[in-house]
């Protein structure tokens, strides 16, 4: 029991992040199955409808991912507003550049027909889960791989980059006070 305590505490960051990331990939695959179910009256165009889903999706998940990550993963609990503001712009400047990347492939993929592939193969397997038959959903688990380990390193190297080091020098400042 005591090694994987050891392990744990070793790792902490790594698996709180795929924790965290497991629920806001859940939160974006969840947001984007609802509205593109959702706008299917709405919107007729299927290319129109995959690509609204997956940006209003992206937004609800780039939120939920902030404050998780800033309070659990990397454990930046100041609320100065000058470090705040400094981490939600580089945050959502980091996610942008993954949010393009997912934006711009998931439709493209979808349209080329790469989730064909998986349809065949999920009807060969007896699967009927509804969400497996979701417009563009194979495209969107495709590109959320690569999109998690772009994000990682991101906010490890950009964002809460100097979380302990900024902490540890504030600190005596705000003693001195």
């Amino acid at each position: 029991m005591k090694k994987i305590k050891d392990l744990f505490i070793k790792y902490k960051e790594i698996i709180t992040y795929i924790i965290f990331g497991v629920l806001t990939t859940i939160v974006s695959w969840g947001t984007y199955t609802v509205l593109v179910h959702l706008f299917k009256g709405a919107i007729p165009k299927e290319d129109v409808r995959v690509a609204v889903a997956n940006v209003l999706s992206w937004i609800a998940g780039v939120a939920f991912a902030y404050v998780t990550n800033k309070l659990w993963v990397f454990e930046s609990k100041s609320w100065k507003p000058s470090l705040v503001i400094k981490e939600v712009i580089s945050f959502v400047a980091s996610r942008g550049i993954t949010g393009v990347i997912e934006i711009v492939c998931v439709p493209l993929l979808a349209k080329t027909g790469f989730d064909n592939l998986f349809y065949h193969l999920v009807e060969k397997l007896g699967l009927t889960a509804n969400i497996l038959f979701t417009d563009g959903i194979y495209s969107k688990i495709s590109l959320s791989v690569i999109v998690v380990i772009l994000n990682y390193v991101f906010s490890k190297l950009f964002v809460f980059k100097n979380k302990k080091s900024k902490e540890e020098t504030e600190a005596p400042e705000n003693n001195e006070e």
